[in-house]
Parts: structure tokens; C-alpha cells; sequence
């Protein structure tokens, strides 16, 4: 008895801090490696992204120039768990979800007014040192667009 006590003590703990040390392998600071990454002409690019702990949530900061080439500048503070969560200074979207598949790759869900806007995926690589952002959607212009950026961490 005291066995399966010890199991199911140890296995619940496992699945309570898994979600953390999923999340670790995203976090920190990644630069775009432009030579790496596919955008069509006149697409607006994350030139770098920080995911850091925020108390319990995980906040999402994304600097880099929009479709015109200004400074763009977005955040988004919430849970890698597939609810929508708001996110400011993106004109694609109001919310964003992220949901973690498996310890390397996240899906990630724009809406605006309560439409999706941009679907994609966020893979890590096994080694840690590059991350893979692809997604599909709509710009704030209407136009349809998908783009593949790719991220060496710092």
C-alpha cells in the first residue's frame, strides 16, 4: 500500500511542474535570423521575442517593424494552455492563445473581434538553440499571408 502511495505521490508531482519545464525550453531571448526565414515582400517582422516568467503566466514580449518598416512593438501575458489571453500593439489581434503540443512545439491562435486572424506553430529545436515560427492568416489590410521566421536564441 505504502508503494502505491509513493507512486502516485511522485506521479502527481511530475505532472504538476511538467507544464513548467515545457515552458523552459522557450523561454529566454531570440533574435530573427532573416537569412533563415521566409516572408513575402512588405511582411512585418519580429526581429526579437522574450519569453520570460511573469508570476505564474509566462509574458511574451515581440519588438520589430511592421509591414511599412516602422517599429512594431507587442505583448501578451497569459498561460501556455489554449485560452485566450489579450495581447496589445498587434492591429492582427485583440487575444492569442498559445497551446503547448509537446516540450518543444506551441500552437498559437490569433483573433481579432472574436474572428481568427493568424494560425501557426512554434517549434523548438531538440537542441534548444533555434525556434521555427509558422504561420498562416489575414493582415490588418485583408490580405491573406503566411510567413516562416526562424529564431537563434541569445
Amino acid at each position: 500500500m505504502k508503494a502505491k502511495a509513493i507512486v502516485l505521490t511522485l506521479a502527481l508531482c511530475f505532472v504538476g511542474v511538467a507544464p513548467g519545464y515545457a515552458a523552459d525550453s522557450f523561454m529566454g531571448t531570440w533574435k530573427l535570423n532573416e537569412a533563415k526565414s521566409k516572408f513575402a515582400p512588405g511582411s512585418r517582422k519580429n526581429n526579437t521575442v522574450v519569453y520570460e516568467a511573469a508570476g505564474d503566466n509566462v509574458k511574451v514580449t515581440a519588438d520589430g517593424t511592421d509591414s511599412d518598416g516602422k517599429p512594431a512593438h507587442n505583448e501578451w501575458t497569459g498561460r501556455f494552455d489554449g485560452k485566450d489571453y489579450p495581447v496589445t500593439g498587434d492591429p492582427t489581434a485583440d487575444t492569442r492563445s498559445y497551446k503547448m503540443v509537446n516540450d518543444r512545439t506551441l500552437k498559437l491562435t490569433d483573433t481579432k473581434n472574436g474572428k481568427t486572424t493568424v494560425t501557426g506553430r512554434i517549434v523548438v529545436s531538440a537542441d534548444g538553440k533555434s525556434r521555427t515560427v509558422t504561420v498562416s492568416g489575414t493582415d490588418a489590410t485583408g490580405k491573406k499571408f503566411h510567413r516562416t521566421a526562424v529564431y537563434d536564441k541569445q
